[in-house]
C-alpha cells in the first residue's frame, strides 16, 4: 500500500477515534470539567463579526465539522508516518499526546483567546490530555485492526 492508501486509513480512523474523543470530551462536559472548546472559539472567531465571546448562528454544526476535519486530518498524518504497518498503542498514545502539545501549547492559544496548557485551569489541561491520550490510542487501534 502507498503513502495515499496508508493516508486514506488513517483518515477513516482518525473518525473513529474523534467518535472516541467526542465521547470522553462529552463526559467531561457532563461534570463541568470542560467549558469553551478550541473548534467553538475559532469558529466564532472566523465567522462574519469575529467575536469568540459572542455566539453565531450554525456554530455548533461548523464547530463540529472543524473538529471532525482536524481528527481526519491528523489521522491521515499519522497513516502516512506508520507506513502501512499496524501502530501499537503506545505509538497512538504518543502521537495524542503530540496532537494535544503542538495544539494546546502552540497554534491555538496565537488563534484563540485560551491560555496556552500551561497556564490553563489544571482540571481542564488534564481533562484535555486524557482526550487526546483517547483520540491517539483509538486511532492505533482503528489502524491495526485495518491494517491486519
Amino acid at each position: 500500500m502507498g503513502v495515499l492508501g496508508s493516508a486514506a486509513q488513517g483518515a477513516v480512523a482518525g473518525l473513529a477515534a474523534t467518535v472516541a474523543m467526542s465521547g470522553a470530551m462529552a463526559a467531561a462536559r457532563k461534570e463541568g470539567k470542560v467549558g469553551r472548546t478550541p473548534p467553538k472559539l475559532l469558529i466564532r472567531r472566523f465567522l462574519p463579526g469575529g467575536r469568540e465571546q459572542s455566539p453565531r448562528p450554525g456554530e455548533n454544526l461548523a464547530a463540529a465539522a472543524a473538529h471532525w476535519g482536524f481528527g481526519a486530518g491528523a489521522g491521515a498524518v499519522f497513516g502516512a508516518l506508520t507506513g502501512g504497518r499496524p501502530p501499537r498503542a503506545l505509538l497512538g498514545l504518543g502521537y495524542g499526546l503530540g496532537v494535544w502539545l503542538v495544539s494546546y501549547e502552540g497554534w491555538v492559544p496565537k488563534v484563540t483567546a485560551e491560555p496556552p496548557a500551561h497556564r490553563d485551569a489544571p482540571g481542564r489541561a488534564a481533562t484535555m490530555v486524557t482526550a487526546h491520550l483517547v483520540y491517539g490510542y483509538a486511532l492505533a487501534a482503528a489502524l491495526r485492526r485495518m491494517r491486519r
